[in-house]
């Protein structure tokens, strides 16, 4: 589908500026009916003979004071600037004070939305001195927080409930977007670049987002606030789509791994093959929770800034090196290797941990998803056998599982702007597969739109084509969920060879996970008859809050009005199936906020690290103390436990540190009183002294368990738990 020319003047400005972070989306930008004005160019000339001139008279790429500019350029007016001479004072409800340091964080101006009946607030500004760097640390005392203007600004944000600021210095405009319990982004318009020809698109893209008219002179569902809380919304449009592509870097990653088995004369997964053929499967897998774990924490900064990491190390300068080569040496990147090495060894470095210098130090990670010992053959080690033969994967397998990871729409995705359920999207979109060994050529074939499990099946070609011209299509369709459209129903009855199957399914083929025909005795995936039933479903944070805090509310009820710290933290909250964690991520960030709320009630703040917020600190304390969970899906409890990892941007931490709340097993299967008591599959298990102490203890629970649960509101649960 072609473009529209205002999505396309979108992505030029948005290019050029390089937003850091999930600020604005062109979904909601155009859903807002928010276009570059095409006839611009007297508000530049306007903007340019504002500014003040060199001896020449060319204008200067300097703002010498903001109020002006707001004033003479967007059209503000003073009186609805908080702050400003003409405007009212500043409330103290846009103050928030640093208890730890003594010291308050206040805006410079706010800007109060005039058309509303409770006067909201739109957004804060800060106005720095001269040039002073954004995101360097202020010249403070050794009492006062060491932090940048940036993380100031974000953590008054946030503290103030009003998400939207502007951080201004003389030659630069960043509005920042820090909504509370999210990740924050900003766009940065450079003044210098402003007064250019080329910098008259961002003139153009600043003069919609800040003027009065879209601040003010449109309905509130288009206005900047609005505008900047949908394009979040639009996150679950890109994980979808960035869901497809993984798969596809799934399935290349197992055409890696065929091609270096065959080169290896069938020694590198002959004995895992042997043992469990779905091993190979969990392994690939693991390989691409490993890659888009890193992407995401990389984008983060939850890793190593140090450039001997990022040149050497990180995935990031990995693709770019890949992307080179690939320009280069376009026909001979599968003939090329080195790149699957480098990955390992980073795998290592994260598990282990490792240093150089006083500057690079990665604690180490340990946890099951980094264990190199889980699936030795990824470093082509065989059971008892330390030695390391690296597998022959090669340098254009891994650029296309990067590509597929890292390019959307033909440009770099920030893993930065997901929020972790969606990465969870995209971590579900790959489980529930087998591992399987091709009878006969094969290929996939594209799921029905209306299928509940969403996956392809590949299918035995020779099969198809050996059954009776009359059967074919009922065996597609029993196959597949597949039924083809009548002229290539037709096509598919009198073909008589391969290349006549090929064409007459050719628009049911799934070519971007098998671009061609896979050859027999070759490895190839198939959905589990679990996955074909009920699918890999991703639950969005829109459903998980009100399901959440309904859950939790009669709980915290139970505690009063006013619940301590401890009272809180005593809650234990279990989710029975969690599979990504979605729920507990979010019971995560809502138990977070009580938490904090009790903290600053009962004066009893923990001392928190400088470059971290109160919030993130409370709900790392949740996770550690709160939350709960069992998966029958071992890649499931990975995966959770890594979600819940980055909700609380646990930085220093090792993977491990929820391996004691979040287990495998199935919590759901049925089992009576008795089978539980004995620990004992058996329907009729044999006696034992400590078997009928259980069961006497279980009886007494559930004969009052009506008792507790009906409990009067006055009276606290016997044991706080969900």
């Amino acid at each position: 589908m072609a473009k529209s020319p205002e999505q396309l003047a979108h992505e030029q400005w948005l290019g050029y500026i390089q937003p850091e972070g999930l600020v604005v989306s062109i979904p909601a930008l155009l859903e807002a009916r928010a276009h570059i004005n095409q006839n611009f160019l007297p508000r530049h000339r306007a903007f340019l003979d504002f500014l003040p001139k060199d001896r020449t008279g060319q204008p200067i790429g300097e703002l010498q004071a903001f109020l002006s500019f707001a004033e003479s350029i967007l059209g503000w007016q003073q009186a609805d600037i908080a702050g400003a001479p003409q405007g009212p004072l500043l409330p103290d409800t846009l103050q928030f004070y640093l208890r730890d340091y003594s010291e308050t964080l206040q805006p410079k101006y706010a800007l109060r939305d005039f058309t509303s009946d409770d006067s909201d607030w739109i957004l804060l500004i800060d106005e720095l001195p001269g040039v002073q760097d954004f995101d360097a640390a202020l010249p403070t005392s050794a009492r006062q927080w060491q932090a940048s203007a940036q993380a100031r600004f974000e953590r008054l944000l946030r503290e103030t409930k009003v998400p939207v600021g502007l951080l201004v210095n003389q030659q630069a405009i960043r509005l920042v977007y820090a909504p509370r319990g999210e990740s924050s982004g900003f766009l940065t318009f450079r003044i210098p670049e402003l007064i250019q020809v080329a910098g008259r698109p961002l003139f153009a893209a600043l003069d919609m987002l800040l003027s009065a008219d879209r601040l003010f002179g449109v309905e509130k569902k288009e206005q900047l606030p609005a505008i900047l809380a949908a394009s979040r919304k639009y996150q679950n449009v890109v994980s979808t789509r960035l869901a497809g592509q993984v798969l596809a870097a799934l399935y290349e990653l197992l055409r890696g791994f065929q091609a270096a088995h065959d080169q290896s004369a069938g020694q590198l997964l002959k004995e895992v093959l042997a043992r469990d053929p779905n091993q190979v499967y969990q392994g690939l897998l693991t390989v691409l929770l490993r890659l888009v774990f890193v992407l995401f924490a990389e984008d983060r900064g939850l890793l190593s800034t140090d450039p001997i990491y990022t040149n050497n190390y990180g995935i990031g300068g990995l693709f770019e090196r890949l992307r080179a080569d690939a320009a280069r040496y376009p026909d001979t990147m599968d003939q090329r290797f080195g790149a699957w090495a480098q990955l390992l060894t980073l795998f290592r470095l994260i598990y282990d941990g490792g240093s150089h210098g006083p500057k690079f130090d990665l604690p180490a990670r340990r946890g099951y998803l980094f264990d190199p010992s889980r699936y030795a053959f990824l470093e082509g080690r065989r059971s008892g056998d330390d030695s390391i033969t690296i597998p022959r994967v090669s340098d254009g397998v891994l650029h296309r599982v990067l590509e597929n990871l890292l390019i959307l729409d033909g440009e770099r995705l920030s893993y930065r702007n997901l929020d972790v359920e969606q990465i969870g999207s995209v971590y579900e979109a790959v489980m529930g597969f087998t591992l399987e060994v091709a009878g006969g050529p094969a290929i996939a074939i594209t799921s029905p739109k209306k299928s509940k499990g969403g996956a392809p099946v590949t299918i035995n070609l020779e099969e198809l084509l050996r059954t009776a011209a009359a059967k074919r299509g009922e065996w597609l369709q029993k196959a597949t969920g597949q039924k083809l459209a009548p002229k290539a129903a037709t096509a598919l009855k009198s073909a008589a060879s391969l290349p006549d199957l090929l064409a007459a399914l050719d628009r049911k083929i799934e070519k971007d996970l098998t671009p061609a025909v896979v050859p027999a005795g070759s490895m190839i995936f198939q959905p589990s008859p679990e996955r074909r039933r009920s699918g890999s479903h991703y639950t969005p944070r829109s459903l998980t809050h009100p399901i959440v805090e309904a859950a939790l509310a009669p709980i915290l009820q139970q505690l009063g009005t006013e619940p301590t710290p401890d009272q809180i933290l005593n809650l234990k909250i279990c989710d029975p199936a969690m599979g990504s964690g979605a729920f507990l991520v979010e019971t995560c960030r809502q138990l977070g906020e009580h938490l904090l709320e009790a903290w600053r009630r009962t004066d009893s703040l923990p001392p928190v690290p400088p470059d971290e917020d109160e919030l993130l600190h409370a709900r790392r304390v949740v996770a550690r103390r709160c939350l709960y969970g069992v998966d029958k899906n071992h890649m499931a409890v990975d995966l959770a436990k890594l979600s819940l990892w980055l909700a609380t941007l646990a930085k220093e931490h090792p993977f491990t540190f929820l391996d004691h709340a979040l287990r495998h097993g199935d919590s759901l299967v049925g089992f009576t009183t008795r089978q539980i008591s004995y620990f004992d599959w058996a329907e009729n298990p044999q006696h034992n002294l400590f078997g009928k102490l259980l069961q006497d203890n279980l009886e007494f629970v559930l004969r009052n368990r009506a008792n507790i649960v009906n409990a009067p509101d006055t009276e606290p649960y016997p044991r706080q738990r969900a």
